[in-house]
């Protein structure tokens, strides 16, 4: 994973979400991908369609103009951000604030290709992306949509504890996280130092049982596993 060209973008809740922008080469290798996956599609329909005569060749050229416009368009918006190439590589679209793509931007950066593409090679769009933090080429510009490497999701981690427990509102974010964090580690750590380190929770969380009481909040935040996985 690339991590110098990391940017983060600040959310609502006061976070920061990271986002690993792709350059040109992984790029340039999910456009040949999917280059070639439409090159053979369009030779199949083709010599298929050629059967029909002048017939067939109207609906060839048809399906030339909506797989030219709209294959992108359609892996974007309806497939989570990514056409088969892009996904082969661990790339996704999004919009350049980080929420997801949505129709109109993706038709934007579609209709400004030809544009990236002067004069020849894509090099107006190489350029683009050489020049600009982001790594977007014209049509991402015009479009306020960037393509980044896809994260995978972090697994939830597994607690060892049944039942939950209401989380106190009054908590703040870095002692939720505190709570979290010792019930993840618990599993690691001898009774007796359960015991020493809930008892340094214990001002926050007021229970008798703050190894129990713990363990319970921290089901709250993340599920009750005790139901599932820790039956």
């Amino acid at each position: 994973m690339i991590t110098d060209t990391r940017i983060a973008l600040e959310i609502p809740e006061g976070g920061d979400l990271p986002l690993d922008p792709a350059g040109f080469g992984p790029r340039a290798v999910a456009y040949i991908i999917d280059f070639l996956i439409t090159t053979v599609a369009l030779s199949i329909l083709g010599a298929v369609l050629g059967l029909a005569g002048g017939f067939g060749d109207g609906i060839l050229y048809i399906l030339y103009f909506l797989v030219n416009w709209f294959y992108p368009v359609f892996f974007e918006v309806w497939k989570n951000g990514a056409t088969p190439g892009k996904r082969s590589l661990g790339l996704v679209v999004v919009n350049d604030d980080g929420t997801p793509l949505t129709f109109s931007a993706s038709v934007i950066r579609n209709l400004m290709r030809p544009i990236d593409m002067l004069p020849v090679g894509y090099m107006t769009g190489v350029v683009s992306i050489l020049c600009t933090r982001k790594f977007q080429r014209l049509g991402d510009l015009a479009a306020g949509t960037m393509v980044v490497y896809a994260h995978q999701p972090t697994p939830a981690p597994v607690l060892d504890a049944k039942g939950k427990r209401p989380v106190p509102v009054s908590l703040r974010t870095d002692e939720q996280r505190a709570l979290l964090a010792f019930a993840e580690r618990s599993k690691s750590l001898s009774a007796q130092r359960q015991q020493e380190l809930a008892e340094l929770l214990q001002p926050i969380i007021k229970a008798d049982e703050p190894v129990l009481a713990i363990k319970q909040m921290a089901n709250s935040m993340v599920g009750d596993f005790s139901g599932g996985q820790n039956r």
